[in-house]
């Protein structure tokens, strides 16, 4: 499972320049498989979530290949309908191949995911709205089994303005007749670039970005070349590094506009932010403030996966500061770990209380989820003595060079395999 141990105490400076994004770049990889054709990604992150995904691809028939920083993919040739249940189980996101997969073959078979136990995380919201689409679902033994003579547009309502959701009727909608449209889609900027990368290959697709996204089913799509757009949680997460351990960094190839929740709560801790066209400079105070409150919600509102880092800046802030997770039910079980290393927090239900401590103290602690993961990284950052953040395997998902990024910083951080 791998493990990051930290010699707290160091603080950051320098500048560096963000990864692709994890959260863009899973669905856009799901998406290849419509295209029939050749696909080249540049900025594509090397992470355990891309390689499962690539897997994925494998299995069914693509072929994979890098050339230097450069990652290929042909989906000329799909040999089967069926997504093979081991890697399904490593990673939530696999679920977006139920749209991709079913939009090429009008078939396809996948197993309910795994992943992050962070909450219920249902997919019903994807499947009424394939039914309405004219796609016949079967619930067999664990599995999902869906078919279809023809994808057939038609408007859909989600309940709740779900990202999963979304992206899977966008790819289900696109090789399909008439015209999808989907009312209370998610907005968030990963949907914008799945958009983006699918009218470069042919789609004709409008409104992503807003609540209502309008799908003309095409025949055929075609090659394409793209790059994937900077990751908005690593830049965040490098942030609080920042705001956590003390310093000043510069952060380069990044998407401001993408940043504003996460920057705001930054600067409401005291930090200095200065921001430029593609770049952004903190600077951390001496001591952070607490934050009254801060509620997650979905896009454009403060995003779930930078509660636990936020946490982690929060935990050694002066005064009293509230967190209210509003998205997803198990997201807090960095909690009992950062208790381990003397952080003060109250959970009621969905509520957090954070009492603010001088400092926090080293301890041998454990990842059980991708962000909260992340989240001991920056604590021990900040801690006195050693940390130990064991279940790395988890951080690996998302941030690719998550120890050497803070070395070239400053930090004392290394990985150990062991």
């Amino acid at each position: 499972m791998g493990k990051y141990i930290i010699e707290g105490g160091y603080s950051l400076s320098g500048e560096i320049k963000v990864q692709g994004s994890k959260n863009a770049v899973l669905p856009l990889l799901a998406a290849t498989v419509l295209n029939e054709g050749k696909t080249y990604f540049h900025n594509c992150p090397k992470i355990l979530d891309v390689y499962n995904m690539l897997n994925i691809l494998t299995a069914i028939g693509c072929v994979i290949k890098w050339e230097s920083d450069v990652l290929i993919i042909d989906s000329s040739v799909i040999k089967t309908h069926v997504i093979p249940e081991k890697y399904v189980q490593m990673m939530r996101s696999s679920i977006i191949l139920l749209g991709s997969v079913l939009g090429r073959l009008k078939n396809v078979k996948i197993s309910f995911p795994g992943g992050c136990s962070i909450g219920t995380r249902p997919i019903d919201l994807h499947l009424k709205a394939l039914k309405q689409m004219n796609v016949d679902i079967k619930d067999r033994h664990g599995f999902i089994e869906c078919s279809t003579n023809e994808i057939i547009g038609n408007k859909v309502s989600l309940d709740y303005p779900s990202v999963g959701a979304t992206e899977n009727i966008m790819l289900t909608a696109v090789l399909s007749e008439g015209i999808t449209t989907i009312n209370n889609a998610a907005k968030e900027p990963e949907i914008v670039e799945l958009q983006d990368f699918l009218c470069k290959m042919g789609a004709k697709i409008e409104g992503a970005g807003t609540d209502t996204i309008v799908i003309k089913g095409v025949n055929k799509l075609n090659s394409v070349e793209y790059r994937i757009m900077p990751d908005r949680i690593v830049a965040g997460t490098y942030m609080c590094a920042v705001a956590a351990a003390g310093g000043e960094v510069l952060f380069k190839d990044v998407c401001k506009d993408h940043l504003n929740a996460t920057i705001t709560k930054i600067n409401e801790m005291g930090c200095s932010v200065k921001e430029y066209e593609d770049s952004i400079l903190i600077k951390a105070p001496i001591r952070l403030k607490s934050i009254d409150l801060i509620r997650t919600q979905p896009y454009p509102g403060f995003p779930t996966d930078m509660q636990a880092q936020l946490m982690s800046c929060l935990v050694s802030a002066d005064g009293t500061s509230i967190i209210a997770e509003t998205i997803f039910e198990s997201r807090y079980k960095h909690v009992t770990e950062l208790v381990k290393m003397g952080a003060d927090i109250i959970i009621d239900g969905r509520i957090a209380v954070l009492k603010g401590v001088p400092r926090l103290n080293g301890a041998e602690v454990f990842a059980e989820d991708l962000r909260g993961g992340a989240a001991l990284v920056l604590a021990g950052l900040g801690a006195e003595g050693k940390t130990i953040v064991n279940n790395a395997s988890h951080i690996l998902r998302g941030y690719e060079n998550l120890d050497k990024d803070l070395s070239l910083l400053g930090a004392k951080i290394k990985y150990s395999s062991d």
